[in-house]
């Protein structure tokens, strides 16, 4: 039976017998773990080893570890990581130091989740941060100015897929003017698509031949009326059209309050709309259920995307994490302990309490 085109989530540590049959019949092309999934390495890697039994192969499992706010994995038993924001300010005036402790933090971060049995990451973020813009964004971006965007952007790519990690770019064509946290409510920017064109679009033209990209639940005016994720004029005109995207393209979670109306509707319309995935994170099973009534099979260039997708996991470089570590901190300055951080993470605040 062909996969069917969503990633799903789960609801805790352990898979539930329930779960295991309904990702058995219903086959998703791949699932993602969230903080409410995360105990022990022991723990995960006996989850990550359950649901690709259940569905009978060797799926990608996604995470966000983006270092920062934003990471699922977080101490005592996994180190904590700067936020993209932090490479840009690193006392050096040598850019290449900038670059290569971007690509050691990612290529530590993807020896943690191959460890793991976790092999995608939703990260990097690419987003052009604006001022007046919502806090969502703010340090989860590498930079305020694009070239800066694209070069660390490039270097944590390279450390994940040198690590086996699929990275997933993030937030395509650009959530940084939103005014408002699209986990809350509907972002509308007004700006001009010539405007866009020449900022926000950019890192996302720069950087199109990534793997995967996650959509921005956003309006943009001049293109369309709906968000993105489930406007086919915007997908095409946007995403695959000024910024030359081909790539597999994956929704942003639908239970986002930024899209209304039911699971299934909504599965449909982003299929509909040119998006090769729906992911849906809550882990509860009526929600899946929903889900999974709206979603297709992967089919024709969603599927041939999909599988240059799973192809980026099979080559792992060679890699020394105690040299790497011992690289890293004398780069970024600070003792691993620096970077420990006591502030929510406002994506996982969010899918713990829908």
């Amino acid at each position: 039976m062909s996969e069917l085109a969503v990633i799903l989530g789960t609801s805790g540590p352990k898979l539930t017998a329930a779960e295991s049959v309904f990702f058995r019949d219903a086959n998703p092309w791949g699932f993602i773990l969230f903080g409410r999934n995360i105990e022990t390495p022991a723990q995960v890697r006996r989850l990550c080893a359950d649901l690709r039994e259940a569905v009978g192969r060797d799926c990608l499992i996604f995470i966000d570890q983006e270092g920062g706010r934003v990471r699922r994995l977080r101490p005592p038993h996994w180190r904590d990581y700067p936020a993209a924001s932090k490479f840009a300010t690193l006392p050096t005036n040598d850019p290449a130091k900038r670059r290569r402790a971007a690509y050691l933090s990612y290529r530590l971060i993807a020896d943690d989740l191959r460890q793991l049995g976790i092999t995608a990451d939703c990260a990097p973020v690419l987003d052009l941060p604006q001022k007046g813009a919502d806090p969502i964004i703010s340090d989860r971006a590498f930079d305020t100015h694009v070239a800066g965007i694209v070069e660390m952007a490039h270097a944590c790519m390279a450390g994940l897929m040198a690590g086996g990690v699929v990275p997933v770019v993030k937030h395509i064509p650009g959530h940084g003017r939103a005014t408002v946290d699209s986990h809350k409510a509907l972002p509308i920017i007004e700006n001009s698509l010539h405007v866009l064109n020449a900022s926000d679009f950019l890192p996302f033209r720069w950087l199109n031949d990534a793997p995967m990209a996650m959509t921005a639940h956003a309006v943009y005016s001049k293109s369309s009326r709906q968000a993105v994720t489930i406007s086919p004029r915007a997908m095409t005109d946007l995403v695959r059209g000024k910024i030359g995207y081909d790539g597999l393209v994956m929704s942003d979670d639908l239970n986002m309050k930024a899209l209304s109306g039911g699971l299934t509707r909504l599965t449909e319309r982003t299929l509909g709309a040119g998006c090769d995935i729906a992911l849906q994170c809550s882990g509860k099973m009526a929600d899946m259920v929903k889900v999974v009534k709206g979603a297709k099979a992967l089919k024709g260039k969603a599927l041939m995307r999909a599988r240059i997708a799973e192809n980026c996991v099979d080559h792992i470089t060679d890699f020394d994490r105690e040299s790497a570590n011992a690289e890293f901190d004398a780069l970024m300055n600070l003792s691993s302990d620096s970077f420990v951080t006591n502030l929510p993470d406002p994506t996982e605040t969010w899918a713990t309490t829908t």
